[in-house]
């Protein structure tokens, strides 16, 4: 039997760094089982001192920490040297390496990542507006937005224009609908904005899509889940897109995030030019 890993992850902030950090780091070992305990907020040697602690009664802990307060760093550092427990900084050596290469100091202050300037703002703005145009609620003002993504039912545009909404990009998504013309807006808008379609396997969308109504109980036609129907939907939607000359991205084995960043990479080099 594998050991199962105690892994805290203590951070001066809310975290969410230090767990996609980990994540990505996690998804290397096939063989790597894991408890996570998260220690969010910790500034004070106190709660450093708790956590050790905690640790000490139980088995294979590994701490994880993205701690900017140098002194709060080394103190946590030296209790787990003291009590042999391992631990690894996640930020540190990078804050450094980047203070030496601009020749200026880090504020190293905590949740800085949070800090709600024009950027965060910007953020909600996207979001605000990425929910607003979900679905093709609104199509008056699809101009405003930086990407439009085009699918038939179930090719993760939600999902992925709220992952963009979060990166501060403006996204309005809108469905293929069989036997339903394109929203005049978009086509007129296509002109000047970065539209992107989204394809998917046959297979997989009638999976996606059986899945979907068994779990919400939806009340959708016969032709929703007809294997031939759902062919000709991807393949009328591939005309469309090459008749509009807009970029295909076939999400079948792409994560949301996957999606997002090809997206992203499109965008920047358009952007370049």
């Amino acid at each position: 039997m594998n050991k199962i890993y105690q892994v805290y992850q203590v951070s001066d902030s809310t975290g969410e760094t230090l767990d996609r950090i980990f994540t990505a780091l996690k998804a290397q070992f096939s063989n790597f089982e894991s408890k996570t305990i998260h220690y969010s907020f910790t500034r004070t040697k106190n709660q450093i001192d708790k956590i050790i602690s905690k640790s000490l009664s139980e088995k294979n802990v590994i701490i994880l920490y993205t701690i900017v307060d140098s002194n709060l760093s080394k103190y946590l550092v030296s209790e787990t040297k003291k009590n042999n427990i391992p631990s690894f900084e996640v930020l540190g050596n990078l804050i450094t390496d980047f203070s030496k290469l601009l020749k200026q100091e880090a504020t190293r202050i905590p949740s800085g990542q949070h800090a709600l300037d024009k950027e965060y703002y910007k953020r909600i703005e996207a979001v605000q507006f990425t929910m607003s145009h979900d679905d093709g609620k609104i199509v008056n003002d699809l101009n405003k937005s930086d990407v439009i993504l085009v699918g038939v039912s179930r090719t993760s545009k939600t999902p992925t224009s709220m992952y963009l909404a979060n990166r501060g990009y403006k996204v309005s998504n809108i469905p293929i609908i069989p036997n339903k013309n394109l929203p005049e807006a978009l086509i007129e808008s296509c002109k000047k904005t970065f539209v992107v379609g989204l394809v998917c396997d046959t297979n997989r969308l009638l999976d996606v899509r059986r899945n979907r109504i068994h779990s919400m109980h939806e009340d959708r036609p016969g032709d929703y889940t007809n294997e031939e129907e759902i062919l000709k939907e991807l393949e009328n939607s591939k005309k469309l897109f090459r008749k509009f000359n807009w970029p295909i991205i076939d999400v079948t084995r792409k994560s949301v995030e996957e999606t997002a960043a090809s997206i992203i990479k499109i965008l920047d080099i358009l952007n370049s030019k």
